[in-house]
């Protein structure tokens, strides 16, 4: 890998991080647990259409380690690392399917599979059935936000396409 890949690399997982570390501090929109627009998938997006999965999965998961650290606890860990490497497993075979096109439809993918990852986890550690009644507010929230984080980042990466075509 290349200096210059490295540097954007690690200039994207620091804005994955800052988006993160302001939505973190926005109260929640609804009190529903686990319901929030995930605007740090923009960059899991944008990297996935201009580089490679690989390339996303290093910044996903050193952005997770990273914001847990700082703004998490043990199991935000957990959950975060279920749902978004869930969430980035879906949204790189969408890619593929469609071909690095609708870009919102990927990111729909994404926010669903995100919630329904966070949910496993929450299923698989508290062992509990009930979390399962999150559900229906998971799925709508998660198809929605992800919709939102889709069309961001479809504009995003058409203004950064011009620094990105040299670098991937």
């Amino acid at each position: 890998m290349s200096v210059r890949k490295t540097a954007f690399l690690a200039l994207f997982t620091t804005f994955s991080l800052a988006v993160f570390a302001i939505e973190h501090a926005i109260p929640p929109l609804v009190p529903i647990p686990g319901i929030k627009l995930g605007l740090a998938n923009v960059v899991t997006l944008i990297l996935l259409r201009h580089f490679r999965a690989r390339d996303a999965i290093f910044v996903l998961i050193s952005r997770i380690l990273l914001s847990s650290f700082l703004f998490g606890q043990a199991l935000s860990l957990l959950y975060s690392l279920a749902g978004g490497l869930l969430s980035l497993c879906v949204m790189a075979a969408v890619m593929g399917l469609l071909q690095k096109k609708a870009l919102f439809l990927t990111g729909a993918m994404g926010g669903l599979t995100h919630n329904l990852g966070q949910l496993a986890m929450a299923l698989a550690i508290t062992r509990t059935i009930g979390v399962l009644a999150y559900l229906p507010f998971l799925i709508l929230s998660g198809i929605l936000t992800g919709l939102f984080t889709g069309l961001c980042a479809g504009f995003a990466g058409k203004v950064l396409a011009p620094f990105l075509s040299d670098i991937s």
